[in-house]
């Protein structure tokens, strides 16, 4: 920061005054001015003197107000002329890179009493700096988050740099600073002028600092970091959100959600959970300052009583597709509003796809008719082991061994026990041992498979004995051992019924198709637990070819809706399909629907990026710092010509006309 002046045309300031001034000074030589006096005595002398004066063209130089007002009014003019400039920020330098941070935190509003982001005061403070750009110098426009883009190239033009500025567009994505440099340096070392010149080029980073690669960062140049943003920036943010259904309970929605509070003071914002825009569940938390220390921390709780609560968690119930959201209802004072909410998609349960292994059994087949099922098939044992089908969510064996089973998927078997598994029959040797007339002695009312099920006058004619292993769960007690085991190993899921249903009267009770029903509905949403994962702003997610396909075998293109704007994107020809950056926060849908790829949701949860507390050091600790202010350039040619030169030509005009009375 200098205020010595600087001049934007000293050339031709220079020669305007090496012509002016001497110019100036040979009028004063030529013309000596004297005050006629008519005298008696000389007037024979009078054709004398004048013959004398015509033939002396250089006369003495005699001390004249009027001729140094002059000069000094014509050296007034040519220092007007020549531009004079005062920094009293630095300017821009010979060659300049201007570095503008776009990402998500640059979109808090903390400026101005909240009215102004910190990505607009950026903007301002970079036009700023290039109205000092000097004639002949160039700048470049580069704009970063997780990526860099170069806006502007290298241009002597300050107008067409103002325009990459003011064209820059905040994202929601992280800050990373590496790419930038990387792509500045590149810039810089294919500029003529830089090759012309062994000075280093400037480099203004206009930025709140948190970078997530500051130790990677390294640069050929002179760095100036501007920091932007203010310290008392509140914030509270969701960094962390999952959900998954109940293990035992696939029916059963269970979300988790972890806030922090990046703001000077203590709060206690409510959180709210909605499905599909409906509000489900309000929670209550308690956030103490990140920025806190552990003795902070500890002198809040014991004086002032506070509890910290910093998580949330919600159980719902789920059975259809449908769009979670947990969103931090505490607004007032809370500078970024990427970080209030974050979504999660939860899918649909799967067209139930069933096949019936059997030689024939009436009233398994009435009771999968009577279920509506979209793809009920038949197929006898023999048939099965020559296809071995991977297709169907729940096969289920009807008093039939399989032989082999795929490596993936439910199963439910009647009368039978598969080999190969930790849950197997008791044995006499070769045989099962069997356990005769049985009745049902309890069952697991709570469990979703028999909810609402009355199953106390069940007879069982003849059972198998089952060796249950301690991992595995009795759904329904015999009077003589279990009757009913749902059992869990790799990837497969087991339903064992241990009878015959022939040898019972279960087929004939209002619980048996009703059973039926609620298993199959456990097994196919218990065989997709995971809800889908969400991306973090700038993904490109990829969409498989064989996934477009089975939305529209002549797919052409697909719209992407989503927050900010619409776009239709080409579907090419062959391989996979890559969807553009998703920059903004929030829930995105495909139109036409892409299987697996309907509702996309894209969330923040990034710390660093919520902590709005501005970095004091440059980021990676790479050049200096620097702080803005007010204007930073002044052109005083315009005051000397008001202020100065103006006033003295009166005085000029005063002395001249005195002297013509006198």
């Amino acid at each position: 920061m200098s205020w010595l002046p600087t001049f934007g045309n000293i050339l031709p300031a220079a020669i305007a005054a090496a012509l002016a001034v001497p110019a100036l000074l040979v009028l004063y030589f030529l013309k000596l001015k004297r005050r006629e006096m008519p005298v008696s005595s000389t007037l024979l002398w009078k054709k004398a003197i004048q013959d004398l004066q015509v033939n002396a063209p250089f006369q003495k130089l005699r001390r004249n107000l009027l001729l140094f007002l002059q000069l000094l009014l014509l050296l007034l003019l040519t220092l007007a002329l020549s531009r004079p400039i005062v920094n009293y920020s630095p300017g821009a330098g010979k060659m300049t890179v201007i570095l503008i941070d776009r990402s998500a935190s640059m979109s808090s509003k903390d400026i101005d009493d909240g009215k102004t982001t910190r990505l607009d005061e950026a903007k301002r403070r970079a036009k700023k700096l290039a109205d000092t750009m000097d004639r002949g110098a160039s700048a470049m426009v580069i704009a970063f988050d997780d990526s860099a883009e170069t806006v502007q190239p290298f241009t002597t033009d300050a107008s067409a740099v103002k325009r990459a500025i003011d064209s820059i567009q905040p994202t929601d994505r992280r800050t990373r600073l590496k790419l930038a440099y990387q792509l500045a340096e590149a810039q810089s070392n294919f500029n003529p002028e830089q090759l012309r010149s062994t000075q280093k080029p400037d480099v203004w980073v206009y930025s709140d600092g948190r970078v997530l690669d500051g130790p990677e960062l390294r640069l050929n140049g002179t760095v100036h970091y501007d920091k932007v943003g203010t310290d008392t920036a509140g914030n509270v943010a969701i960094v962390a959100l999952s959900a998954k259904r109940n293990y035992e309970n696939p029916l059963e929605v269970q979300v988790f959600a972890r806030l922090a509070n990046y703001g000077p003071n203590p709060v206690s914002p409510d959180v709210q959970l909605t499905v599909d825009g409906q509000v489900m569940k309000v929670a209550t938390t308690t956030l103490l300052p990140e920025r806190w220390t552990d003795k902070d921390r500890e002198q809040a709780e014991k004086q002032a009583g506070m509890v910290p609560r910093d998580s949330v968690e919600f159980t719902i119930e789920l059975a259809n597709s449908a769009v979670i959201k947990v969103e931090q209802m505490r607004k007032d004072g809370d500078c970024l509003a990427a970080d209030d909410a974050a979504s999660i998609v939860v899918p649909a349960p799967k067209t139930l796809q069933v096949l019936l292994v059997t030689d024939g059994n009436y009233f398994l087949e009435k009771a999968l008719d009577s279920l509506n099922l979209k793809s009920p098939d038949r197929m006898l044992p023999t048939v099965y082991e020559e296809k071995l089908p991977t297709q169907y969510h729940v096969i289920i064996f009807d008093r039939y061994q399989p032989k082999k089973l795929p490596p993936s998927g439910s199963f439910i078997y009647f009368g039978v026990v598969p080999n190969g598994l930790k849950l197997s029959a008791v044995r006499n040797g070769d045989q099962p041992v069997m356990m005769q007339d049985q009745g049902v002695l309890d069952w697991k009312r709570d469990h979703p498979i028999l909810r609402y099920l009355n199953l106390g006058k069940i007879y069982v004619g003849e059972a198998i004995k089952l060796s249950v292993p301690p991992d595995a769960e009795t759904l329904v007690d015999g009077l003589k051992g279990p009757l009913v085991v749902l059992y869990r190993e790799g990837r497969n899921t087991h339903l064992l019924v241990a009878f015959d249903l022939l040898q019972s009267n279960w087929p004939l009770q209002v619980s048996f198709p009703m059973f039926m029903y609620q298993a199959l509905q456990f097994l196919a949403m218990g065989s997709d637990m995971d809800v889908r994962q969400s991306f973090e702003p700038g993904a490109t997610p990829r969409l498989p070819r064989a996934t477009l396909v089975q939305a529209d075998p002549n797919i052409r293109s697909v719209r992407l809706n989503g927050p900010g704007a619409s776009r239709d994107i080409t579907v090419p020809p062959a391989g996979d399909f890559a969807l553009p950056p998703l920059d903004k926060v929030g829930v995105y849908t495909t139109d036409p629907p892409v299987p697996q790829y309907e509702k996309i949701a894209v969330n923040l949860l990034d710390p660093s990026e919520s902590n709005l507390l501005p970095s004091a050091v440059p980021p990676g600790q790479v050049g200096d710092v620097v702080q803005s202010k007010g204007k930073g350039r002044l052109e005083l040619w315009w005051w000397i010509v008001a202020f100065v030169a103006l006033p003295l030509l009166l005085i000029e005009w005063w002395v001249y006309t005195r002297r013509v009375h006198l």
